[in-house]
């Protein structure tokens, strides 16, 4: 295996990685981007990558010391990346109390399923290393902007006959953060456009995005998941929700675009999570061998001398006893929440610890599972186009089955409240499955990053781990905060508060309602089942694709993240990707091999630029956003009135002059 690409990849190479005060400056970014990740989750059901802001920041930051390095600012990015991405558990916690069984966040509760779930995240990922970054040819889009971003910020000069990269990245990231400024800042400018039309006596629609930091990622992630999602779009929009509003009746003083809008959310997204869930388990059995063999390997090294092992700096994961320690810290630690949570429903002890037992190895298990699936998931499409609440639905629905098995077996829900224990049960079980997978989704980002810029392996799974610690601290607070300023859909703690300021938790209503759905038998099951169904048909199909064609493949995890995300956010994505492959065959047919392979090289670049520019804005825009709500102030207190009529076709132009100059950097300005 080749490693000495660059300075940073030599094995000698003893650079400090894991610093006191990257980690104190990786601490105080992970407070700043969780509380920021956490507020935006409740308001509107979306979170923005950390990893790409925390880089840029951390350069700038320890630019100030004379002997800061890229393998340090790596580990800064880590960190923060981690426990920003674990702030994703609002997706379900919050549940607790729309339910009525919580009155507040319980903080040690809640802290330590965020850290358990968060650590065994970690852990997971481990084994997945070898196969998923190191033999995988998987894009992670925000994995390789970010690495570029490091590498470019590492090059005080430029090498003879090549730009760093830092003109491209800095174009990109100003292009985009003024529009993304322009577009979710001031609101002058359309963030997509939606139009419905009627099919027959139904109804679709066609939503465009112009997300720059989505296109940039588009041309990350290539033609093939690209196209793959497109599919999707066109299973979902083509053909179930045209069906689905042409046969069933419309409600009374619904609109036609409100009823299009109901069957996506309540039937359609459905099909795309069950779809999601064969696709995820195939994934799981095509990861099966690569990930044995991963640790097989890594067994075998732990039981060579030192002399025999001969590893790479750079192959190095943590200790298999470092690991066996850690799993079981977090086993004692979810054994005794899950009981102390159980516990105070007054149960007899065989009961108690039957539900805290099964519990616990559900999530553990289902976790594993998850973990694969997301690795796979932020390898395809990157961690902010992930579709982690789909994974959600795919753990409620587990848990929901296993706790409503051993509900019906004890009695439980012939005692006063049974049927509110149990959905509470099941939530905080997917919790926790939750903290695992949306970890596991970011840290597969994490070392992908690392393996491009040189990181030892173990010392970035510390740095994971120390981000899952103080993410954990910080989540319970700010939920515990928030509610108390805002409340939630169904769960308001004052009578007096403004039913206008409350807090959405759409992810959260959805898991909720679907666990109630389960326990009260009014699950629509039919809508998962044909999911299912049309998960093992693009299963086959993209297996034909395979033995049959030499470049083509429909991986059905795409094509089920297509059916499930809404089309506006997965617009921009297919834009980019079908626009990189035009654009690349283009310079390729002008400049040859060589002249695609630097055409590459920039278009990588700008496009991580667009990343970085649109999550630096989106962190500002955040905490703007939270300083002004928690003042009494407007939850939009940038916007500027005036714009509604033209906003559309602003959005519109800006995007096509986004793509105008996107294809003109990947074209290069001479024909060198």
């Amino acid at each position: 295996m080749k490693h000495d690409d660059n300075e940073f990849m030599q094995h000698e190479l003893r650079l400090p990685e894991l610093t006191v005060r990257g980690m104190l400056l990786g601490a105080i970014l992970t407070v700043i981007f969780t509380a920021s990740n956490v507020y935006l989750g409740l308001k509107v059901g979306l979170t923005f990558s950390s990893a790409i802001p925390a880089a840029v920041i951390s350069m700038a930051v320890l630019k100030m010391a004379k002997d800061a390095n890229i393998l340090e600012n790596n580990m800064v990015q880590t960190q923060a990346s981690a426990a920003g991405t674990l702030s994703a558990i609002i997706f379900i916690i919050p549940g607790m109390l729309m339910i009525g069984y919580w009155q507040g966040f319980e903080f040690w509760q809640t802290l330590l399923v965020s850290l358990c779930g968060g650590c065994l995240g970690v852990l997971f990922t481990i084994p997945l290393r070898r196969a998923m970054v190191v033999h995988s040819d998987l894009a992670y889009p925000e994995g390789v902007a970010a690495a570029e971003i490091l590498k470019a910020g590492s090059h005080s000069n430029e090498e003879k006959g090549k730009s760093s990269g830092l003109k491209e990245i800095m174009s990109g990231s100003v292009i985009s953060g003024v529009v993304a400024l322009f577009t979710n800042g001031f609101q002058m400018v359309s963030d997509g456009l939606s139009l419905w039309f009627p099919v027959g006596r139904g109804i679709s629609q066609i939503a465009c995005g112009y997300s720059g930091a989505l296109m940039g990622a588009g041309y990350l992630i290539g033609l093939t998941s690209g196209l793959s999602i497109l599919v999707g779009i066109l299973i979902a929009w083509c053909g179930f929700v045209p069906f689905y509003t042409m046969t069933s009746v419309l409600p009374d003083g619904m609109t036609m675009e409100q009823f299009g809008g109901m069957i996506f959310k309540d039937r359609v997204r459905l099909i795309g999570a069950g779809t999601m869930g064969v696709a995820a388990i195939w994934t799981l059995i095509t990861l099966a061998k690569p990930v044995i063999e991963g640790m097989k390997e890594s067994l075998a090294a732990v039981n060579m001398s030192v002399e025999e092992r001969g590893l790479h700096r750079m192959d190095i994961d943590m200790s298999i006893k470092s690991i066996g320690a850690v799993f079981a810290l977090t086993m004692i630690g979810l054994m005794g929440i899950f009981y102390v949570f159980v516990s105070a429903e007054g149960l007899p002890m065989t009961e108690t610890l039957t539900f805290t037992v099964v519990g616990v190895a559900v999530a553990t298990l289902m976790g594993f599972f998850v973990a694969a699936a997301c690795a796979y998931m932020a390898g395809l499409v990157g961690t902010s186009s992930s579709p982690i609440s789909g994974i959600g639905i795919i753990g409620i629905i587990v848990s929901s089955l296993v706790v409503l098995f051993l509900a019906n077996s004890f009695g439980i829900f012939d005692m006063p409240g049974g049927e509110k224990f149990a959905t509470a049960t099941a939530i905080f079980t997917t919790s926790i499955i939750l903290a695992i997978a949306c970890i596991s989704n970011d840290n597969m980002q994490d070392l992908k990053t690392g393996y491009m810029v040189g990181a030892t392996p173990w010392r970035q799974q510390v740095a994971l781990l120390l981000g899952c610690v103080v993410g954990a601290m910080v989540i319970a607070p700010v939920l515990n905060l928030l509610y108390e300023a805002y409340g939630f859909v169904g769960a308001m703690p004052r009578p007096d508060m403004d039913p206008n300021q409350v807090l959405s938790a759409p992810q959260a209503t959805l898991m909720t309602t679907i666990a109630q759905g389960i326990f009260s038998s009014e699950l629509a099951w039919e809508y998962i089942y044909i999911g299912i169904g049309l998960g093992v048909g693009l299963i086959l199909i993209d297996q034909l694709l395979k033995k049959t064609t030499k470049s083509c493949a429909l991986p059905p995890l795409a094509v089920g993240m297509g059916i499930y995300l809404p089309p506006s956010l997965q617009f921009p994505l297919v834009v980019g990707a079908v626009m990189g492959y035009l654009v690349n065959k283009s310079v390729r047919k002008a400049k040859g091999e060589e002249g695609e392979a630097e055409g590459v090289r920039r278009g990588t670049l700008f496009a991580s630029g667009l990343i970085v520019g649109e999550s630096i804005i989106g962190v500002i825009l955040a905490g703007i956003i939270v300083v002004s709500v928690s003042g009494g102030g407007s939850d939009a207190p940038l916007a500027i009135a005036g714009f509604e009529g033209i906003a559309d076709w602003l959005g519109f132009i800006i995007f096509i002059a986004v793509i105008t100059i996107f294809v003109k950097v990947v074209k290069g300005n001479n024909n060198n």
